[in-house]
């Protein structure tokens, strides 16, 4: 299997969403030709799988694993993958992990535990993620949630975290605190070695991008990948003034994809690619619906609005039989 060694998560990763068809089963087909969409788009630097995105948690093992021999096979020998790790309890997070690792993954994604939601110690996040890197040598990816959620790592126990496991390279922030996710930056990317820190604040991205991240990971980068990468060369280059006009074409897409619940956030996306033509259908896995019409038209509008789609390309799709 394809592994790029020595690889450090950095720069643009887009999150590849899964496709399926109408009884729910995986489209492999479109499920390529989504990730021949994404690898094609100059200046991005991994694409993550089995995450959030992907709708992983209604995923079982085997479909986790063959999601990952498909990415592999279409596009591991061109860029490196990042598997995400999604699990309960830490013995079917290592279980997830050796897959992971067997499949040719280049990082790892740690999810928190739901278990957190109740509260946590850090000798429990502590232990965790030594799990985890006992089963893989894999660098790891922190991802970071709200605190006031439960599952979020207060900084002091991230700090733990990164001390007693050294594979831990990266956190993709969701902090949802500008504060706080400005003081990560500063305290993780002084660190030696160095612990990056890729946004994934993708409805503040430009705001995001500008305290110093040295990447971003996002599920609107399945749409949006080009734009993602433009800004944050514009962002990289102190070319504020670009950034800026960049800034103006996400935000429709990151308002219309960003709003509550947000749960459906990853089901507007897929809606976003078919109205684009880039997937033939929208279909979601239970407990997520089939947005109303309304919500589709709204990501229409939104489209149009970022200049990824013209009003006479809608009007023909709409009166194109699926």
């Amino acid at each position: 299997m394809p592994r790029h060694k020595d690889y450090l998560p950095h720069g643009v990763i887009p999150a590849a969403l899964l496709p399926f068809n109408e009884d729910l089963s995986i489209d492999e087909a479109s499920y390529r030709s989504h990730l021949r969409d994404i690898a094609a788009v100059q200046g991005i630097s991994a694409i993550t799988i089995n995450a959030h995105a992907s709708e992983v948690a209604s995923c079982s093992f085997d479909e986790q694993q063959r999601v990952l021999a498909i990415t592999q096979d279409e596009i591991g020998a061109r860029l490196p993958v990042v598997n995400g790790i999604y699990s309960e309890g830490p013995f079917e997070a290592a279980r997830l992990a050796k897959m992971a690792q067997a499949g040719g993954a280049s990082a790892l994604l740690v999810f928190p535990t739901g278990v957190y939601t109740f509260g946590q110690r850090p000798e429990m996040a502590v232990d965790y993620f030594k799990r985890i890197a006992d089963a893989s040598d894999l660098p790891l990816i922190v991802f970071q949630y709200p605190l006031a959620g439960g599952q979020g790592y207060p900084l002091a126990t991230l700090t733990r975290i990164l001390d007693a496991v050294p594979t831990v390279r990266a956190i993709k922030d969701w902090s949802a605190n500008p504060q706080l996710h400005e003081r990560q930056i500063r305290v993780l990317q002084a660190r030696t070695p160095e612990v990056v820190v890729l946004t994934t604040h993708s409805a503040w991205l430009l705001s995001s991008l500008v305290l110093g991240c040295k990447g971003l990971l996002s599920g609107s980068g399945s749409v949006i990948a080009d734009l993602q990468a433009q800004l944050y060369r514009a962002v990289q280059a102190n070319d504020l003034a670009t950034a800026r006009k960049l800034n103006d074409r996400i935000w429709p897409t990151a308002e219309v994809f960003y709003t509550e619940p947000w749960v459906d956030m990853h089901n507007r996306m897929k809606e976003a690619l078919v109205l684009l033509g880039r997937l033939p259908r929208a279909v979601v896995r239970p407990p997520l619906m089939k947005l109303p019409a309304a919500e589709i038209e709204r990501i229409r509008r939104a489209l149009i609005a970022a200049g990824l789609l013209s009003e006479t390309a809608a009007a023909k799709r709409e009166k194109t039989p699926a």
